[in-house]
């Protein structure tokens, strides 16, 4: 854990980092899943594979770690609400459940209280089921900035800075 400077909270596969292994990064989840099949086609020629190994296993909305340690922290938590357990998705990203607002906000919470002062949260969030609006209220801050991406623009970055004090 010594040197890291930031904080993945939920990095499942790693699939936004250009570097799945750097050094500064701590990357936490809590599934530990090696190469597993997620979906294989009805003719079995195509397959998809899953490959979550964080260097923490740990809950995001329990984090193992001191106040004010990281500079920067990534928080892309599950955003299915309305998937069967055993979908691709569901398997893919993870799942929320019926308590979902205590979940997000906790986790939020969390990835603040780990973060340093003046250091940058991004929050990565998919308004598949449930819109950024709703998720901006249930964290109870406002982002300095944030960006719409994808084909249907239904994902955002949104970027937090932790006061002093």
């Amino acid at each position: 854990m010594e040197n890291k400077k930031i904080l993945d909270a939920c990095c499942g596969s790693r699939m936004f980092w250009f570097d799945k292994e750097n050094p500064d990064v701590e990357f936490v989840d809590n599934r530990c899943i090696h190469r597993e099949v997620i979906w294989k086609s009805g003719d079995g020629k195509s397959v998809r594979y899953c490959d979550v190994n964080p260097t923490t296993l740990a809950d995001f909305t329990d984090l193992p770690f001191e106040d004010n340690t990281f500079y920067h922290v990534v928080f892309d938590p599950p955003h299915l609400l309305h998937i069967g357990d055993n979908a691709w998705m569901a398997k893919k990203y993870g799942k929320l459940d019926s308590n979902w607002e205590n979940t997000i906000k906790q986790g939020f919470d969390e990835c603040m209280r780990v973060l340093k002062p003046n250091g940058t949260l991004v929050f990565k969030w998919n308004e598949f089921d449930i819109p950024v609006k709703k998720i901006v209220e249930v964290i109870g801050q406002q982002p300095l900035y944030g960006h719409k991406s994808g084909k249907q623009q239904k994902t955002h970055w949104l970027c937090f800075m932790k006061k002093e004090g």
